[in-house]
């Protein structure tokens, strides 16, 4: 009987540490559930729980911000307010077009640290000079995500609007005047982008300054509808992939639209007018599409190529430029097709021994000056267009021999090359050049 009085309180033993380790496990979910309960909490204290409207008074600003809760608003009075403010807090700040935020001179006028923060009908001004400081009329920092800065006035400022690492951010509908004094290598951009995935930048008036947006390591982002004068470069991509830049204008720039050292940019419905030096510079860009856009009235080259590859180049206009398109440096596998060069001193300026057909699926460009015929009526030339003969190449290489052109000599070479087409060098032919140019909804008023 003894063993089995042992066995008996060995079972029972057993079976109150199976209560004891039941009851560790209740604890063990009771202790998940406060976890849960407690980062609930967390969220809701995160709210706002009364967002307040909070009228400012001029002079106030620093002082509100830093009574402010998430989720107020800001009304500020008419009048002057000073800057060297951050903005540490998710809160709109709104200035009703009548309030003006000053820098005096010093840093950045309004700095952004926190997300979801709004900033409009403000006129932001007087920033500081140093551009390793990136001092701006508003600095939107890392974390400042869902950032929206919108009709305000930045002017007077080194940069704009500089972001600085946030992600989804906006700038749009805003006017943004850069400084004059400074020569141009010394000034700031309207807008900069650095590492802002998926930001935007829309509707915008920029002018003076350096680059009206320069972009550089980001991706997903978007430019549309700007409007760009009289800086160096209007759009300014610098190892920014995966973006768009549509429905732009840039007029009396150096540069329109420089792509530069990016992949898979979509650059559609752009307008170039009055550039000074290239209306579209495409230097180490891959795999992008470019269409509907239209230069014009450039005095140099409406286009220049430099090792841009395996891109798609399809219904743009290229009009009124020294050069249509420079095409050069090894560029490789584009499409180039259903585009008009009118009025161009040259269409094309191509130096290569290699033959390349600008015509796919059975149509090419459009050439103003192609005295071409169809007969067949089926819309294509009846014969090859070809831009560049071997004279145009004497004469890019040696100026001075366009003193030639009339001469009877060009003119034997000329008739000898139509003749005998294995003295043509190689370059550009059209194959199937078109007879009537593209619409191109850029050139619509």
């Amino acid at each position: 009987m003894a063993p089995c009085r042992r066995v008996g309180r060995v079972m029972a033993s057993f079976r109150r540490v199976g209560r004891v380790m039941a009851s560790f496990r209740r604890v063990g979910r009771m202790m998940a559930s406060f976890r849960r309960l407690g980062g609930m909490v967390a969220v809701i204290a995160a709210l706002p729980a009364h967002a307040a409207t909070v009228e400012v008074a001029p002079g106030g600003l620093s002082a509100a911000l830093d009574a402010a809760a998430p989720g107020d608003t800001l009304v500020l009075a008419p009048g002057a307010y000073r800057g060297g403010v951050v903005v540490a807090r998710p809160v709109t700040v709104d200035g009703g077009g009548k309030a003006v935020v000053d820098g005096g001179g010093g840093g950045s006028v309004i700095r952004v640290a926190a997300p979801g923060v709004t900033l409009r009908g403000l006129t932001i001004t007087g920033s500081g000079s140093d551009l390793q400081a990136m001092d701006s009329g508003v600095f939107l920092d890392r974390g400042a995500d869902r950032a929206v800065v919108e009709g305000n006035r930045i002017e007077g400022n080194l940069f704009g609007v500089y972001l600085y690492g946030p992600e989804a951010a906006v700038v749009r509908g805003n006017t943004i005047l850069g400084r004059t004094d400074p020569r141009m290598s010394e000034r700031g951009n309207g807008v900069s982008v650095w590492n802002s995935p998926g930001s935007r930048v829309e509707d915008n008036d920029v002018r003076w300054g350096r680059d009206g947006i320069f972009t550089n390591a980001s991706r997903d982002n978007v430019f549309a509808g700007n409007r760009f004068r009289d800086l160096r470069f209007a759009v300014h991509y610098m190892w920014t992939n995966d973006s768009r830049v549509t429905d732009n204008v840039s007029e009396r720039n150096h540069v329109g639209y420089a792509l530069m050292y990016s992949r898979r940019i979509e650059a559609t419905g752009n307008l170039s007018r009055d550039d000074r030096d290239h209306g579209l510079l495409m230097n180490y860009t891959f795999d992008s599409t470019v269409t509907g856009n239209a230069v014009v009235d450039g005095t140099g080259k409406c286009a220049f190529l430099y090792n841009a590859n395996d891109n798609r180049f399809a219904g743009n206009w290229f009009q009124g430029c020294d050069i249509g398109i420079h095409f050069t440096a090894g560029s490789e596998g584009n499409a180039i097709t259903g585009n008009a060069f009118v009025g161009n001193r040259t269409q094309i300026k191509y130096v290569g021994s290699r033959y390349l057909d600008w015509a796919a699926e059975g149509a090419g460009n459009y050439w103003s000056d192609n005295a071409a015929f169809d007969l067949d009526g089926d819309g294509l030339a009846d014969s090859a267009y070809r831009p560049n003969d071997l004279m145009d190449q004497v004469m890019w290489r040696h100026p001075l021999a366009k003193l030639l052109l009339a001469s009877p000599a060009v003119r034997l070479v000329r008739w000898a090359q139509d003749r005998f087409p294995a003295m043509l060098p190689g370059g550009v032919v059209d194959t199937a050049p078109l007879m009537a140019p593209p619409r191109v909804e850029a050139l619509t008023p």
